[in-house]
């Protein structure tokens, strides 16, 4: 799969977890009005409305207003959040720019330029309470897009991300408008939601929706026709990049999450530690001198020496433990798919019964806990392999190393696959492919539940309860759409058609009203594969042999022979006595 068909060719979404830490198309919106309500209404293909504006920003003139730096009491600060940014929403860009960069290298998408996108459209959701998982404590919504002042779009949420069911609103810390976050929406922090209203998955899906259409964000007119999509307006282009420029030159300093209000509380300084003074000892009280002359001193007489006492060895210290060197930490060394998998396989449309799972392993043999993992459906052929609707997955290994990608189903129709699979801990990248392969699935069959013995009515009667059954390979086919009627042979190639009322009197069904009908209005199986054709009428039918068809569009056919016989006659009865 070339990374340029994330746009181009299903517009893929890179889901779910969290990228380093816990690790964790591009078109121009067209300016026609959307429609109203009961016609059908363009869809925008841009995280804004076109030429939107922000009513919630008073956005500079284009590199003439720095980004303000901001004040910072202690240097914990300056490190938890380095680059003037929530130390969050910096968290969110960098998992951001690492995931896309795993999943599509040649984008080159850079954080700064989220970061830029997140200064203009919400100030890194800064007065929303924005909390360490993410979300905030406020809700972030742009202005209603109801035609005043902004773009013209009528609800596609039916209010679930936007409190808005009459419209729609850009929603969350990167302003995605509904409809595109339905195509859009990733989980960059690995808790299985998508969610626009938190920064580390709008920052994921941000920076997928940036990457489209095959761009490299380090060619000038690719990251300008990046920003172009996200908002077609110059100003706004200007404006974004401007602000990425600056972080990218780290102009401003950081700053901690702040609080869910517009005001940022001062930082009070801690305490300062009191001064130790060391108080000089008390001097002794002065000797006053005798008054009175000391008597003389009488000189000790000399004694015999003395042998000198055996020297007292002093005790030995304890000889010092000699320092062993530290081992060095364990890094990440493989991937493997366990039970060594060689491939997958699934019928195509079905569901894998196979569930992708993956070990990575340390240098040291043990297992590689807590590393975020990142599986990528390539090279697809089948008509799009997907995760739960997206070609991208993104888990965390758990503590034996483990790691298991869910809601793997097939593409609809006969091909390959390559996934591959990217386990990174912040030092190291591994990877490992596996090849998967969809088979055709079995076509669809219809038969008699009962037997394949011709229908057999008398003139006058009926049939009732004839049930057929829909199955693909062995299993019931729910939900197949069959219809029914009187069919003969035409002349001219052997094939079936359709009879002429007008000149057939053949079996029929009634509608609601007791009309004749030769053909059956569409039936669908039930969950057990399963229709009961409704009674099928023979009074004013000649004798003779006829053929009811079941079908369906996709051309499968079922032909059932209705044989009407004469009513035996009826004997007269004997005269009573």
């Amino acid at each position: 799969m070339k990374h340029h068909r994330l746009a181009s060719t299903f517009r893929k979404v890179l889901c779910t977890a969290a990228l380093a830490a816990s690790l964790t198309t591009a078109a121009v919106v067209s300016t026609a009005p959307v429609a109203d309500a009961g016609e059908s209404a363009p869809t925008p293909d841009s995280p804004q409305a076109n030429n939107r504006g922000d009513a919630r920003l008073d956005l500079p003139t284009p590199m003439a207003d720095p980004v303000p730096e901001v004040s910072i009491e202690s240097p914990e600060e300056v490190s938890s959040a380095p680059s003037g940014i929530p130390g969050t929403a910096l968290d969110a860009y960098k998992r951001a720019e690492l995931a896309v960069g795993i999943a599509v290298p040649s984008c080159k998408l850079p954080w700064h330029l989220l970061a830029g996108i997140g200064r203009v459209e919400s100030v890194h959701a800064t007065g929303y309470g924005l909390k360490a998982d993410g979300s905030t404590e406020k809700p972030i919504r742009g202005p209603r897009l109801d035609g005043n002042g902004f773009a013209r779009i009528l609800d596609t949420d039916k209010g679930e991300w936007d409190a808005d069911s009459v419209y729609d609103r850009a929603v969350g810390p990167m302003q995605f408008i509904p409809s595109t976050w339905s195509k859009w929406g990733a989980d960059g922090n690995g808790d299985a939601k998508r969610d626009p209203n938190n920064i580390y998955d709008a920052a994921l899906a941000a920076g997928l929706y940036l990457c489209a259409g095959d761009r490299n964000l380090t060619v000038a007119a690719d990251l300008d026709r990046a920003v172009l999509s996200y908002n077609n307006s110059r100003e706004y282009v200007n404006t974004v990049l401007g602000y990425m420029r600056q972080y990218r030159e780290g102009r401003v300093v950081g700053a901690p999450n702040p609080p869910a209000t517009n005001h940022v509380n001062p930082q009070q300084p801690g305490p300062h530690p009191q001064s130790i003074r060391t108080t000089p000892a008390a001097p002794s009280p002065l000797v006053k001198p005798p008054t009175t002359p000391a008597a003389p001193v009488t000189p000790p007489k000399p004694t015999a020496p003395t042998r000198p006492s055996e020297p007292v060895n002093p005790p030995s210290a304890p000889p010092t433990p000699p320092v062993e060197p530290s081992k060095p930490t364990p890094a990440l060394s493989k991937v493997e798919f366990v039970d060594g998998a060689e491939e997958l396989e699934a019928e195509a449309g079905s569901a894998f019964a196979a569930i992708p799972q993956i070990k990575a392993l340390l240098d040291d043999g043990g297992a590689a806990a807590g590393r975020t993992v990142v599986f990528v459906i390539e090279q697809d052929t089948t008509g799009g392999t997907r995760f739960e609707g997206s070609d991208s997955q993104i888990v965390r290994t758990d503590a034996h190393g483990i790691a298991s990608a869910t809601g793997l189903r097939a593409g609809p129709k006969k091909g390959s696959f390559v996934m591959r699979v990217t386990v990174y801990d912040g030092s190291a990248v591994v990877t490992a492919t596996l090849n998967g392969a969809v088979t055709p699935q079995p076509p669809l069959v219809l038969r008699r539940a009962a037997d394949s013995e011709p229908l057999r009515v008398e003139a006058g009667t009926s049939i009732k309860g004839v049930e057929v059954l829909a199955t693909v390979g062995d299993k019931p086919a729910t939900g197949a759409r069959v219809t029914a009627g009187l069919v003969e042979k035409d002349p001219a190639n052997g094939a079936w058609k359709p009879v002429d009322p007008a000149t057939v009197n053949g079996p029929y069904f009634k509608n609601a009203d007791g009309d004749r009908l030769t053909v059956l209005p569409t039936a669908t199986t039930d969950a057990a594969g399963k229709i009961v054709l409704p009674e099928l009428f023979t009074a004013d039918v000649a004798a003779g042999t006829y053929h009811l068809q079941l079908a369906t569009a996709e051309g499968v056919e079922l032909i059932l022979k209705v044989e009407v016989v004469e009513a035996p006659p009826t004997e007269p009865r004997a005269p009573s006595q």
